[in-house]
């Protein structure tokens, strides 16, 4: 049972459960502005079983790296979960991901998005999380998430909204990798936070943070201007 226990903490681990837990919640409460709650629960199941594909591909992919660093923080490296059942896993999750999506609310069109959007993440783990072009997938990814749900409710989202989510989540990019800057870039991941360094790169999400804030008052504004 304990060894059962360890290997479903290793599994949730893996998801990189902090960021899962918020893109699933904002999922869920913006899914509520177009469809009933059951429906936003379906579609957050949906995004939820697409996070878990993510962040167990970027655990897979990074095992050399991250045992090199020795990072007993990951469940990988720890041995709570292997290689192999984390494969099976991401391919289980996969199928989920687009069944719950094409055969709930999201339909065909906010499946393709959806898909657009994991594709996204996939060539970050894989490729552009070294490049130059490492905070491009953020806004893919992160962007596609209201066109998903509009799209899928038969509408178009409005400009501030994705706009909002695009700013906001590269801002997490460029905040997220601070805290493992040095290894990164010790280990040859040299993406775009990397090469600004930590105070260019806190700097550049402190000003996204912003824009992102002015998109959100300047529609609150707005709103209650009328």
């Amino acid at each position: 049972m304990a060894k059962v226990k360890s290997t479903a903490r290793g599994f949730i681990q893996a998801t990189h459960f902090g960021p899962t837990v918020l893109v699933v919640t904002v999922s869920f409460f913006l899914s509520l502005t177009q469809y009933s709650a059951s429906s936003s629960f379906e579609i957050a199941v949906a995004i939820l079983a697409g996070q878990c594909v993510v962040g167990w591909t970027n655990d897979l992919i990074d095992l050399p790296l991250d045992r090199a660093a020795a990072r007993q923080t990951k469940p990988l490296v720890a041995e709570k979960v292997s290689p192999t059942h984390l494969r099976g896993a991401i391919g289980i999750s996969l199928l989920l991901a687009f069944a719950l999506s094409y055969f709930g609310p999201l339909g065909f069109k906010g499946t393709a998005i959806h898909a657009v959007g994991l594709l996204s993440a996939t060539i970050y783990n894989v490729k552009l999380k070294r490049t130059m072009l490492s905070v491009l997938p953020y806004a893919i990814s992160f962007g596609a998430m209201p066109w998903a749900i509009y799209v899928s409710s038969g509408k178009k989202p409005p400009l501030w909204l994705y706009l909002g989510f695009i700013l906001f989540a590269c801002s997490f990019h460029f905040l997220n990798v601070i805290k493992d800057l040095d290894w990164d870039i010790a280990q040859g991941i040299l993406g775009l936070p990397q090469r600004l360094g930590r105070k260019r790169s806190l700097l550049t999400a402190t000003v996204l943070v912003l824009l992102g804030g002015l998109d959100l008052g300047i529609k609150w504004y707005s709103l209650i201007g009328k």
